[in-house]
């Protein structure tokens, strides 16, 4: 019992004396501080500004400079709960598209394609996987995702 009052006055003694320091330097500058009233450092020679921002060959393209983003899916698609099935009766396979506007739009493996009100960007952003590949065309993009 008496150990454990001695390790609590202590602890208490150790948190005041911190604290006392920390307030000591709360005063700028420092008042013991030996350099403080001292000449000021030379300038250093004058260098080139570095901007901020990677060239624009290593940037990402934004949001607005794509038409779309699109991704591959596989599995049957449900959309409140029943199976979306395209006219030619294709029901897995698609590619979703997500445009720039915000629409999202389907599109099975015989090249059908028709908008779906029921999804929306911010369905298609919890379901898709990060950018591995900008491409320049429409054609190329859907050759890489396999169509």
């Amino acid at each position: 019992m008496f150990r454990r009052n001695r390790a609590d006055r202590e602890f208490r003694e150790a948190q005041r004396a911190g604290q006392a320091v920390l307030a000591m330097h709360t005063e700028l500058p420092l008042p013991d501080c030996p350099g403080s009233r001292a000449a000021p450092a030379p300038a250093a020679p004058e260098s080139t500004v570095v901007p901020d921002f990677l060239p624009a060959d290593f940037r990402a393209p934004s949001r607005q400079d794509v038409s779309g983003f699109m991704m591959r899916w596989d599995l049957p698609l449900v959309i409140d709960g029943e199976v979306h099935q395209c006219h030619c009766g294709a029901y897995r396979n698609w590619i979703v598209f997500n445009m720039r506007d915000d629409s999202v739009w389907l599109r099975c493996e015989a090249g059908h394609e028709a908008k779906e009100s029921r999804l929306d960007t911010a369905w298609y952003n919890r379901n898709s996987g990060p950018v591995d590949h900008f491409h320049p065309t429409l054609d190329e993009g859907l050759r890489h995702l396999g169509h």
